[in-house]
């Protein structure tokens, strides 16, 4: 009963401005009392707006201005109080720790702040902030979310609060800094100059995350090379197990040499593939953490805030280029193989001695890279259905059936062709294409017949495609989709690499861009191909490559 009685004294020696216990009391004329620091700002700030006074509380008008003089019996009881010490925290407020935004304005234990104020320069906890809903002058003032960061927003120059963005010398500054040392700069409001840096913002989030997929996408290619590494060495083991059994009076002493350096290389491609996935997760993580910061920063309504630490979140650490990823899968021993079944088995030591466990070149990077691989093609007519007009290289789709002879190997039904020539080993060709074309490869036994999935370029596990057209491109394998992003380019450039069993396709400019990579394992030649769509006039042709 003592608390309750205690507590409602405490509320009565309460300024109705600031909330805390009054200092330096005084009466109004219509009996409220306040802080006579806080009534007379109050009051300074409607002079320029009204002739006359009011109470905040009961909004009775005085004309003239009163004249305020100390209530001595108030401050009395309010030393009084602060000796008893029971100006307690509302139950639904905490004490601010060492990590929080402490109230500016709590005296004794400081409360938790709820926002800050950037006219004041103060962050205020739920119950100092009420008078900045309340008192008609603090209604129009800029309140963010609680931050211990308003010192940045001050000049420490001219103590002043810095508004402006200039932007010849790229810094904060205040009015007094324009006046003087920034006096005909380029300068702007820092709410101006922080709208056009969220889209700048909004630009760098899509970087990152474009970053991001590519990476993951890394990830995908190097975790399958990884797998097609571990199997292709337990198949290469096998091999020579088998071989050195049948033959083990004249190579025993070299088996087990074989066996290890073929695990010698297969730990050396793992170790050396885990190493680049560790590094790519590391910097996707990096760069989803960037998002993070970048997501944080664009919500904050402190403009100074954003504009100090905008610079350093929004640059991109380290190359945008992908990593070099020179991992392919381990030979299967060809020439070892003929070697060991030769007839001269006086020659098989010898032979055995010689044998290294190579592998195959990385893929090629640039161009002229590439065109060390490139592959003359041209097309075989007696492929081609009846609506496809060829030109050696080129396939034109037109409005009617050609003259073709009948031919067992022709398309009867899908608008599509395939190349003369089987392609393995490592193959480069290019193709210029308009309208919609799809750009593929597939077995020579792909069905000739019918409109079924068993005869169309993707549809099927005999054939790999690329869908291009005007807007996006689409790879497609046994009846699957995968929509991929890249820049649109007239010329994709194909690249077969048939014993690492990977296919990859290009956007050929200025640059090769990757748009995407199959890893697989070939069994059969494969052979090159394309369908165009139902728009009489679309285009492939084989680029003649020198």
């Amino acid at each position: 009963m003592a608390q309750q009685v205690i507590q409602l004294d405490s509320e009565k020696l309460s300024c109705l401005i600031c909330l805390d216990l009054l200092k330096d009391p005084v009466t109004i004329p219509c009996g409220h009392s306040y802080c006579m620091s806080c009534i007379e700002h109050c009051w300074d700030e409607e002079h320029g707006q009204h002739e006359t006074y009011s109470c905040p509380q009961c909004r009775q008008s005085f004309t003239p201005r009163p004249v305020m003089m100390k209530s001595t019996m108030l401050a009395e009881l309010v030393e009084e109080q602060k000796k008893v010490g029971l100006h307690a925290v509302s139950p639904d407020q905490s004490f601010a720790g060492p990590e929080d935004v402490a109230c500016d304005f709590c005296s004794g234990i400081k409360v938790k702040a709820f926002k800050s104020c950037l006219v004041c320069m103060a962050s205020y906890c739920e119950q100092h902030l009420q008078p900045h809903y309340n008192v008609a002058p603090l209604k129009k003032h800029k309140l963010v979310e609680a931050t211990s960061k308003l010192e940045e927003n001050i000049c420490s120059r001219h103590d002043e609060v810095m508004k402006i963005f200039c932007r010849t010398d790229q810094q904060c500054i205040c009015y007094l800094c324009l006046m003087d040392d920034h006096k005909g700069h380029d300068t702007v409001s820092a709410a101006a100059e922080r709208a056009e840096r969220q889209t700048e913002l909004g630009v760098s989030r899509q970087r990152i995350q474009q970053r991001v997929q590519d990476r993951e996408k890394d990830v995908k290619v190097l975790q399958q090379r990884v797998e097609a590494i571990n199997l292709s060495a337990d198949e290469a083991v096998r091999d020579s197990e088998k071989i050195f059994t049948d033959l083990i009076r004249f190579i025993e002493e070299r088996r087990s040499e074989v066996k290890q350096q073929i695990r010698s290389q297969q730990k050396t491609q793992v170790s050396r593939a885990k190493e680049l996935e560790e590094k790519l997760q590391q910097e996707i993580t990096e760069l989803q953490r960037k998002d993070t910061e970048l997501e944080k920063l664009s919500r904050t309504e402190d403009h100074l805030h954003f504009l100090n630490n905008y610079p350093s979140l929004s640059r991109l650490s380290g190359s945008e280029d992908l990593p070099s990823m020179d991992i392919c899968t381990l030979s299967l021993f060809e020439n070892m193989t003929a070697a060991l079944l030769s007839e001269e088995w006086t020659k098989i030591s010898l032979a055995v001695s010689e044998v290294d466990v190579l592998l195959p070149q990385a893929e090629p990077r640039t161009r002229a890279e590439f065109m060390k691989y490139s592959h003359q093609i041209t097309l075989d007519p007696n492929t081609a259905h009846r609506r496809l007009s060829l030109s050696n290289r080129k396939a034109t789709l037109m409005a009617a059936d050609q003259k073709y002879l009948d031919h067992s190997d022709r398309f009867d039904e899908r608008w599509q062709v395939l190349s003369r020539e089987g392609l393995t080993g490592c193959c480069y060709w290019e193709v210029k294409w308009s309208g919609t074309v799809d750009i593929a490869v597939a077995h020579r036994d792909i069905s000739r017949t019918g409109t079924g999935d068993e005869c169309g370029f993707g549809y099927n596990n005999k054939s790999w495609s690329l869908e291009c057209n005007s807007d996006s491109y689409t790879f497609r394998h046994n009846n699957i989709d995968t929509s991929i992003s890249g820049p649109q380019s007239s010329t994709i450039g194909v690249y077969l690499d048939h014993r690492a069993g990977t296919l990859s396709y290009y956007s050929v400019s200025e640059t090769m861009t990757l748009l995407h990579r199959v890893q697989t394992t070939f069994t059969q030649p494969l052979y090159a191909g394309f369908w165009l769509s139902d728009s009489p006039g679309d285009t492939a042709e084989l680029c003649e490559l020198k």
